[in-house]
């Protein structure tokens, strides 16, 4: 595994990112260790070139599912969440994950004001 993935397990794992990512874009990426498309998408987020904190979702499920639910966010796998200080800021699903498509996110949410 690539080294800009850092793996999270859990919701302290995932406030703790939070924190440290204040003023910052942080992507999230909900993975499926099974699934044929999460597999697709995860050679996109390997061509991403920041950091992204790793949800493997059947390591991690209760944090999945915290998320949908702190956040408002349809739970889906694959699935991309760039939070903007701790709030979400764009999202994106199954094919729809590219790492351009990442990449322009996350340069916007370090554009807005």
């Amino acid at each position: 595994m690539d080294n800009h993935f850092k793996r999270l397990k859990d919701t302290e794992g995932l406030d703790a990112l939070i924190e440290s990512y204040a003023g910052r874009p942080l992507v999230i990426f909900k993975h499926s260790l099974t699934c044929p498309i999460s597999s697709a998408a995860y050679d996109q987020m390997e061509q991403y070139e920041g950091s992204v904190a790793l949800i493997e979702i059947q390591n991690a499920r209760a944090l999945s599912g915290a998320i949908a639910s702190r956040f408002g966010v349809m739970h889906e796998s694959p699935q991309v969440i760039v939070l903007r200080k701790g709030q979400v800021f764009w999202n994106a699903s199954h094919f729809t994950i590219t790492a351009d498509a990442v990449a322009k996110a996350v340069r916007e949410a370090g554009e807005a004001p």
